[in-house]
C-alpha cells in the first residue's frame, strides 16, 4: 500500500490565520485542520501537474493511475525508457507527452538541476520551473504549495481562491492590488490560508 503523504501544519498556523481574519477565522474552527495529500518528489508532482491539466479530477485520477503502472518509477530515466506511443496509451495528448518527455530530458541532462530548487526561494523557484514547455505560473504555484510545501503561496490565477475571497469580503473588483492585500495579511501562512479558500469554493459549488 503506497504512503500519503499530507500538507503538515497545525495550530500555531491556524491560530495566526485566525487572529489576522476575523472572517476566516470560524471556518477554520468549522473546518478544523484539512488534509490535502502532497507528492514529496518534484519530478513526480511535475508529471502529475500536467497529466492534470485541463480534465476533470476523476479523469486525471484515471490518467495518473494508468502512467503508475506504465513506468516502474516516476523518473527521468523511466520516462525516457518508455516509447511515448506507452504514454500516448494512458489517455495522455501528444502535447502532454512531449511536456512531460522534455521536463525528462531536462532535468536528466542537468538543464534543470531539480535537485537544487528546493534551496532556492519560491520566485526563484517559480522563474526555473516555468522555463518548461507546458509550465506556466500557477503549476509552478501548485508544485510549491503540494509538493515543495512552501508555507506562504496564495496565487492569484487560480480562479477557486478567487470565487472564495470574492464570497467572503465581497469585492467590486478583486484586482491584483487587493489580493496582494489578502496574501499580506495572511503571511507567513498564506498556503495555509490557501487551503481554507479551496475548501470554501469547494463547498459553494454543492
Amino acid at each position: 500500500m503506497t504512503h500519503k503523504s499530507f500538507f503538515t501544519y497545525g495550530a500555531a498556523e491556524m491560530a495566526h490565520l485566525q487572529q489576522a481574519d476575523p472572517i476566516l477565522a470560524p471556518i477554520i474552527v468549522r473546518m478544523g485542520v484539512i488534509k490535502r495529500e502532497v507528492i514529496p518528489d518534484l519530478f513526480t508532482a511535475l508529471v502529475h501537474s500536467i497529466v492534470s491539466q485541463q480534465i476533470s479530477t476523476v479523469a486525471a485520477r484515471t490518467v495518473w493511475h494508468r502512467v503508475q503502472k506504465s513506468v516502474s518509477s516516476v523518473s527521468p530515466e523511466q520516462i525516457l525508457a518508455v516509447n511515448p506511443a506507452q504514454l500516448r496509451s494512458c489517455g495522455l495528448s501528444g502535447r502532454k507527452v512531449d511536456y512531460i518527455i522534455t521536463a525528462a530530458q531536462r532535468v536528466s541532462s542537468g538543464e534543470l538541476y531539480i535537485a537544487a530548487l528546493p534551496s532556492l526561494s519560491d520566485a526563484e523557484i517559480i522563474a526555473a520551473l516555468t522555463t518548461l514547455p507546458g509550465v506556466g505560473e500557477w503549476t509552478a504555484q501548485m508544485l510549491l504549495i503540494f509538493s515543495l510545501q512552501r508555507p506562504n503561496v496564495l496565487s492569484y490565477g487560480d480562479l477557486a481562491i478567487r470565487t472564495a475571497l470574492q464570497h467572503l469580503y465581497a469585492p467590486e473588483i478583486l484586482d491584483k492590488k487587493s489580493f496582494q492585500g489578502h496574501w499580506e495579511r495572511y503571511s507567513p501562512y498564506a498556503s495555509v490560508a490557501s487551503l481554507y479558500h479551496w475548501a470554501v469554493a469547494g463547498e459553494l459549488k454543492r
